[in-house]
C-alpha cells in the first residue's frame, strides 16, 4: 500500500481492529451486490469508499424518474440507462482503484452459484421476496455470507447470514414460504431516506465481516422510522428447512 492509499484510507486505518491488516483484506476482497437501487446505491457507495477492491454489480433494470427519489447513484440523465452502467461510472468517480465488473442481467441460479463462489460477501438490495429467496439458495450453496436488507413504507429489516457457519439460520428459516411481489416499493411506497439508513448499516456489516469483526449473524435487526426505534431478534435455524435443515437419516427400505 502506497503513500497515496494510507493517506486516502487514514481516518479507517487509525481504528482499533482496522489497521493495515484490515485494510489489505478490503483490498483483496470482491463484493457482489445485487440490486442498484435504494439499497444498492449507499452499499455500492460505502464499499467503494471504504476501498473494496473488486465489486460486481447486479441488475438488469433501467433508470426510471420514479427511482432517483431513493437512489442517487443516478441521476436525471441516466433515465433510461442500465442502472449497472450508471453506478458504475459514479463509483469509479469516487475510487478510481476500485475495480468494477457489471452483470446488466437476470442470473438464473447456476449463474448466481458460480458468480457467488468467487466472492467474499453478497449483499442483496432486491426488493421483492422471490428474489431474495433466490440469491440466498445460491449464496448457501457455495456457502458466501449474505448481508439482506429490505426497506418498504418507513420500516426496514437487516441481518447477515453467514453461510460460513453450517449452524446459521438462512433466509427461508426467517421466512418461510411467506412475502410475495405486492411487497415492494412500487406497491407501497417508502421514504426517501430509509433505504439509505438500511444500506448504509448493510455496507457497515460487509466491512465489518470481510476484516473479520462480529456482524449481525444470528440476528435480525428491526427499525421502524416513523417512532425512530430499533429492535432485534434472535435467528435459529430451523431443523427441518427445506434449505438448510438437516437431511433426515435414511430408513430401512427407503429407495
Amino acid at each position: 500500500m502506497d503513500d497515496e492509499h494510507l493517506l486516502r484510507y487514514s481516518r479507517q486505518i487509525m481504528l482499533p481492529g482496522v489497521g493495515m491488516e484490515g485494510q489489505e483484506c478490503l483490498q483483496q476482497a470482491h463484493a457482489v451486490i445485487m440490486g442498484l437501487g435504494g439499497l444498492g446505491s449507499p452499499v455500492a457507495t460505502y464499499l467503494a469508499a471504504a476501498g473494496v477492491g473488486r465489486l460486481t454489480l447486479v441488475d438488469f433494470d433501467q433508470v426510471e424518474v420514479t427511482n432517483l427519489q431513493r437512489q442517487p447513484l443516478h441521476g436525471d440523465a441516466d433515465i433510461g440507462r442500465d442502472k449497472v452502467a450508471s453506478a458504475a461510472d459514479r463509483l469509479a468517480a469516487i475510487n478510481p482503484d476500485c475495480e468494477i465488473t457489471t452483470r446488466a442481467e437476470r442470473l438464473d441460479p447456476a449463474d448466481m452459484q458460480t458468480l457467488f463462489a468467487t466472492a467474499r460477501v453478497i449483499l442483496d438490495g432486491t426488493d421483492n421476496f422471490a428474489s431474495r429467496e433466490q440469491i440466498s439458495q445460491a449464496a448457501h450453496a457455495v456457502g458466501t455470507p449474505l448481508v439482506s436488507g429490505a426497506v418498504i413504507r418507513f420500516e426496514g429489516q437487516l441481518t447477515t447470514f453467514d453461510y460460513r457457519d453450517p449452524e446459521a439460520a438462512c433466509y427461508h428459516c426467517l421466512y418461510g414460504a411467506g412475502g410475495g411481489d405486492e411487497d415492494t416499493c412500487a406497491a407501497n411506497g417508502v421514504l426517501a431516506s430509509l433505504p439509505g439508513v438500511v444500506g448504509s448499516l448493510q455496507a457497515t456489516e460487509a466491512l465489518k465481516l470481510l476484516m473479520g469483526m462480529p456482524t449481525l449473524s444470528g440476528r435480525l435487526l428491526m427499525i421502524d422510522g416513523m417512532t425512530m426505534q430499533f429492535r432485534e431478534i434472535r435467528l435459529r435455524r430451523d431443523p427441518e428447512c427445506p434449505v438448510c435443515g438437516t437431511p433426515a437419516p435414511d430408513r430401512p427400505g427407503d429407495a
